[in-house]
Order: C-alpha cells, then structure tokens, then sequence
C-alpha cells in the first residue's frame, strides 16, 4: 500500500523519476554528505563533554567549563535556521547540486580547522571565542546540507519509495557517528597529555578523507529530477522562495518545526550528554561509553530505513505518531538502564535509545518535511523547518539536561520534559498534515486564476 496520508502539494511531483543509475549515485553521495556532518557534529560533542573544557575554559570549574562547551556547540545551531535560508534559496532557484557541494566543503574546511586550532593556553581568550565563530560558519553549511543530501535522494526515488529513498540520506547521519566513536575510542587510547596535545586532532583532520571522497561523488551526480521538470514547466520563482514561505507556509514551518523537535532532542541528548554522564558516574570508562554509542549507531543506521519504509506504506502520520507514543514511554526503562551501574545494562539503554527511541519517529522525517511544500520551494522550507526544529531540540537537549538532571530527582525530571515534548511532537504531526492540505488548496486555487 503506498503512504495514504500524502499532501495534494506533493503529488505531482511524485510522478517524477530517474534512472537506477543515478539514484544510487545519488543515494550515495547524499549518505556520504550527511555522514560528513555527523561525524565532526559527534566528534565535536563528545570533545565538548570530554575535553573542550580543559582545552578552552581551563580557569574555570569542571562544570562550568563542561556548561561553556556546550553553550559553543549550541552557536552553531543558532545560524543553521540562516545557512537553510540562504541555502534554500539558491537551491530552489539554481538547483540542488551545487549548493551541495559547497556545504561539504564549508563543513570539511571548519572540521580540520577545529583539529589545528590552538587552545586557550596558546592564545588565551581568543582560543573560545575563535571555537564559537567556527562553529557559527559550520552552521550556516549544515542549515542546507540536510535538506539538500535528503532532497536529492528522495527526489531521484519512484513514488513508491520516497520515505526509504529519502531515509538513505539520514542513515548516513549514523554512520558518521559510528566513524566518528570508533575514532575518538582508537585516538583516546593516549592517556593525560598525549590526548590533549595532539591525539584529540587526529578525528577533526581525518574527516579530510571523507569530505573528497564525498565531493568526487557529488560532482558526478545528475540534478534532482523533480526540479529540473518544475523548471522545465516555468514553476521556479523568480522572486524569493522565503517570501513564498512567509506568506504560503508560516503554519506549516512552525508546526513541521515541532514535529521533528523531539526526536532531534533525543539525538542531542544521547551523542552529547549521556557519555560523559555515564563516565561521570564511575560505571564505565571514556573508550567502553564510546563503543557503546558506536554499536547503538552501527544498528541505527538500518532502523532509520526500516521505519521510513514502514511508513511507505502505512503513512507517516501513523508511524511517527506511534513512535513519539512509543518513545515517551521508552524514555523511562531506558533511563533507568543508563543508571544501573551495569555496563551491559547501559549498552542496552544506548540500543534502546538511538535504534529505537530516535528511529521509530525520526526515520519516516525526510519524506514527511518535504511532503509538506512544493518542489520550488522544498529546499528552502524544509531546510528552515528542520533547521528550527534543530534549534529547539537537539541543540539546548545538553543543556537541559545538564540542568534537570540532579543527585536528588536523578533524570525523572528530564524523563517528564522528554515525554512532554514528545507529544507536542505528536499533535504538531497530525496538525501539520492538515495546514499542509490547506495550503496546497489555496495555491491550488491561485494558479487557476487567469492572470488579468
């Protein structure tokens, strides 16, 4: 059965394919590029709970160094709402390709950037604030790097399969982290000085490999089939594809923002704070959580597919609704397995957490943004509406929990937040779905009123 719930704004499009051929290399290139980007995300929060502290807030306390580190990853999901903008707009406008292989190369420039970059015992304040504004450019690239790898894998699949083809992209996500802890567990075997001085760099400069492993594919991919026809038919906009966003989707924006808001939380919490919560508590060691995160990622990156292509063919309303149902009581037991002090117990809360948890929402979530606009201007609003999502989920998700999480209440507290952003997740599914209707409606009746 294919996915019943699709928008009228879709549905065109959907008709639109390519050869076998090239959507596998466009598969490919897109579960490269996202690769990229988690990757040096990964690595970057886990040094920020790790070492980011005693590298660049030395003259302060462990917490508030560990606080200050995370307030530098979250620059960076301040200016990728502004990169998918910016992004959007010339892919919308010119084409996905080429806006794809300029955010590959932005984010692989700031990732060896970040691995040869002094510390603040070098160059003193100047070391964190040079750390936020890297992190402030890398935004502005991943704000349309997302958007752009899920677009270009999703627009090259049959109508059948867009939830598994757009899937693809975001499995890449995991299989950058996986690369990303194998790495940091090999590099962090160095103890004390070795680490901090020079083997902490080694993950931030290997990411060269990747990114032109990634750009030569990129460069031999064919432009997205459903664009190229909205081109070929006048569709592109000759003015500002945000302005038909603020006047056509504001609804839609800020409920598709909300719906992927709780499932990015999830991804924040578990690449970021958990780790260093459970060597903080003496139960396991730094190398042990990092395999444990790797093997939890090496088996996300088949759920993801799993539940988009489940989607495929029961809807993405259905399936997304019952995994934030399912997550926000999984959240409990999972929560208590990261506390047991058992090592083989926390890597069973990490299994539940990221294949599971995460998965059972987050993988129907490509499909579902770009369901909800036209093909014009798909890069531009999925690119913002995720972004935003970003912004409200995964990026304070460490800083929440940093301060919800207590000796006295444990992670109860954070387990209610996580619950109850789960269902606002929810309702803002169904919701969208009907201000996605609306608005195809209405544009729908716009374009058959002869011009006079």
């Amino acid at each position: 059965m294919i996915n019943d719930d699709l928008t009228p704004a879709a549905t065109p499009a959907a008709i639109v394919t390519t050869t076998p051929r090239e959507r596998r290399r466009a598969q490919g290139s897109s579960f490269i590029g996202s690769a990229v980007e988690y990757y040096d995300f990964l690595l970057y929060a886990a040094a920020a709970g790790l070492v980011f502290p005693e590298l660049f807030f030395s003259g302060v306390d462990h917490g508030t160094g560990i606080l200050l580190s995370y307030l530098t990853l979250f620059t960076g999901y301040v200016s990728r709402p502004i990169g998918g903008l910016l992004f959007g707009h010339f892919g919308d406008k010119i084409g996905r390709k080429r806006m794809l292989v300029i955010t590959l190369l932005v984010m692989g420039i700031i990732s060896m950037g970040i691995g040869l970059m002094p510390t603040a015992a070098s160059i003193g304040p100047a070391a964190p604030i040079l750390l936020a504004v890297m992190r402030l450019i890398r935004g502005l690239a991943v704000g349309g790097e997302w958007a752009g790898a899920m677009l270009m894998s999703g627009e090259h699949s049959t109508s059948e399969s867009k939830g598994f083809g757009a899937s693809l992209a975001m499995a890449g996500a995991p299989f950058g982290a996986v690369m990303a802890t194998l790495v940091l567990a090999v590099t962090s075997g160095p103890a004390g000085p070795a680490f901090i001085e020079w083997a902490r760099r080694i993950p931030f400069l290997l990411s060269a490999v990747v990114v032109a492993v990634g750009l030569y594919m990129r460069t031999r991919v064919s432009e997205s089939p459903e664009f190229e026809a909205a081109r070929k038919r006048g569709e592109v906009h000759t003015g500002l594809p945000v302005a038909v966003l603020f006047t056509q989707y504001r609804s839609t924006i800020v409920l598709g923002s909300l719906a992927v808001m709780a499932p990015l939380f999830i991804r924040g919490l578990l690449a970021v704070f958990m780790v260093p919560y459970v060597v903080d508590s003496g139960a396991v060691s730094r190398e042990t959580a990092l395999y444990m995160l790797t093997l939890s990622n090496f088996v996300h990156i088949f759920t993801i597919p799993a539940f988009a292509a489940l989607s495929d063919r029961l809807g993405r309303k259905q399936v997304m609704v019952g995994g934030a149902a399912f997550s926000a009581i999984a959240v409990w037991p999972m929560f208590m397995l990261f506390d047991s002090g058992n090592a083989t117990l926390i890597t069973i809360a990490f299994l539940v957490g990221n294949p599971l948890v995460r998965a059972s929402m987050y993988g129907p979530v490509g499909a579902y943004l770009s369901e909800l606009f036209e093909p014009t201007a798909r890069y531009s609003g999925v690119s913002l509406t995720y972004q935003l999502g970003s912004l409200l989920g995964a990026g304070p998700a460490p800083l929440v929990a940093q301060r919800l999480v207590s000796d006295s209440a444990g992670t109860s507290h954070l387990a209610w937040y996580i619950g109850a952003a789960y269902v606002i997740s929810a309702v803002a599914v169904v919701l969208s779905r009907s201000a996605a209707r609306r608005t195809a409606r209405r544009v729908e009746v716009a374009e058959s009123v002869p011009a006079t």
